[in-house]
Parts: C-alpha cells; sequence; structure tokens
C-alpha cells in the first residue's frame, strides 16, 4: 500500500480531542480516568508510527484512528443526552459514584472498547483501505500487545490499599473474572464475523446488536460498587444536572 505524507495527522486529531477532554473532564470523573489510560495508548502508538514500528504505517494508523472514533462518538452521544451504545452506557452512569474505583471505571472502559468497538473498528478499517481483515492481523495484534502491557500497569496504579489487603478486597475477586487476553481473542473472531456479515443486512445488524448488549452487560458487572471511598467520586443525586436521562 502507498504511504501517504503527513500518515500521523489523523492520530493528532484525535489526540488533540482526548487531550482536550482531559482538560475539561473533573479529575476523577469515571470517563476521565479512562480516558487518560485511552490516551497513554494513543500517544504510543503514535510514537511507534514515528518509529516505524509498524510494518504497515497506513493500515495501522487507520485502525488506530477509526478505533477511538467510535470512543469519542460515544462521548459525544452521552454529552447530548442521547443513548450511546450498550457497551458504554455502564460507565457514563457510573461515572460519578462513590462506591465503584478507579481501576473499575478504567478496566470498564477498556472492556467496551475491546470488546465491541474494536470489532466494528476492523470492518471500518477495511472498508477504508480496501482489504480483508487478514490483512490488519499483525496491527490488530500489535496495538492489542500495548494495550496488555498498559493493563498490568494500570492494575498496579490503580489498586486499592497494601499487597496484604488486597486478597480480602471484594475489586480483586470482581476485577480478575475479566481477563484482556479473553476479550482480545473474543474481538477478532467477532471482527471477522462481522465481515463475513458485511452484506447480510439484518444479520449483521443483529449480531452487532447482541455483540453490543452482551459488552455492556459484562461492563456493568465490572462497575458493581465495592464500598465507599470518601472523597474519592461526587455522588450525582437522580435528575441533577449532568444524569443520562437514557437507562441500561
Amino acid at each position: 500500500m502507498a504511504q501517504p505524507e503527513h500518515l500521523t495527522a489523523p492520530v493528532d486529531a484525535v489526540l488533540a480531542r482526548m487531550r482536550a477532554l482531559d482538560a475539561e473532564l473533573p479529575e476523577r470523573d469515571g470517563v476521565a480516568v479512562f480516558n487518560r489510560v485511552y490516551l497513554a495508548v494513543t500517544e504510543e502508538v503514535g510514537r511507534r508510527l514515528d518509529a516505524g514500528v509498524f510494518a504497515d504505517r497506513r493500515a495501522a494508523a487507520t485502525l488506530d484512528v477509526r478505533f477511538a472514533e467510535r470512543y469519542l462518538a460515544a462521548v459525544d452521544t452521552a454529552d447530548r443526552d442521547r443513548r450511546p451504545p450498550a457497551c458504554w452506557r455502564p460507565l457514563f452512569q457510573f461515572r460519578r459514584h462513590p462506591g465503584v474505583r478507579p481501576l473499575q471505571f478504567a478496566l470498564a472502559g477498556i472492556n467496551a472498547h475491546i470488546g465491541h468497538d474494536l470489532a466494528l473498528a476492523v470492518v471500518d478499517a477495511c472498508r477504508t483501505l480496501g482489504c480483508e481483515p487478514a490483512d490488519l492481523e499483525d496491527e490488530f495484534d500489535r496495538v492489542g500487545d500495548l494495550l496488555a502491557s498498559l493493563e498490568e500497569r494500570i492494575r498496579e496504579d490503580l489498586m486499592p490499599g497494601p499487597d496484604l489487603l488486597q486478597i480480602a478486597d471484594p475489586i480483586t475477586h470482581l476485577l480478575g473474572s475479566w481477563s484482556l487476553e479473553r476479550a482480545r481473542d473474543a474481538t477478532w473472531a467477532a471482527a471477522r464475523a462481522l465481515w463475513a456479515l458485511r452484506r447480510c443486512g439484518d444479520l449483521a445488524g443483529e449480531f452487532t446488536e447482541r455483540l453490543d448488549a452482551a459488552v455492556g452487560f459484562a461492563g456493568r458487572m465490572l462497575l458493581t460498587p465495592c464500598g465507599d471511598r470518601p472523597g474519592v467520586f461526587r455522588p450525582t443525586s437522580a435528575g441533577s444536572p449532568g444524569t443520562p436521562r437514557w437507562s441500561l
């Protein structure tokens, strides 16, 4: 594939949007927690694009941008007080809950973005590039490897309490049930299925809807309140400004 000039300009555009969100959102807002994680991932992708780590830089940049656009679209939809995809609804609804901890917000966002958005982004990128999912597998794996390397650091940075208490902490058991590696494998299978179904109309739509709902259900479980953390999050009462009117 031909390599266009200024390849990372689209990546720079999504980075600018994420940095603006980082500046706008309250630090302890659940969406802000995930946004900081995702910003770090996207910045690293940009550095690796510049360093020539990806064999096909155009394919990698296209996948990265299509991927980020789905998260940013969910943010814009929620900001307009409309219903975002089901996979994102738990994060937006619980973003100020005092009993949900930062690690839960981070992993719930990763769950929504990997479990649902990445599969659709693969299909989006294939349409943009005129290729098959198999042609993007290397780029998919490299982005997944980057997320996996960051996930361990995220858990270490955001896991509450001293190590000796983590075994008894309910959050340890709750989050131990979710695996990024399993989510990646399921996403790649879903992307291939969506590509195969792309001309099947209603069937493709039904598959996408069920994938969205299943990922949303997992996200809701990840955000199960694990006890109040005074001074960490501001509760939002029902009907107060900024509370979405849509439900799960």
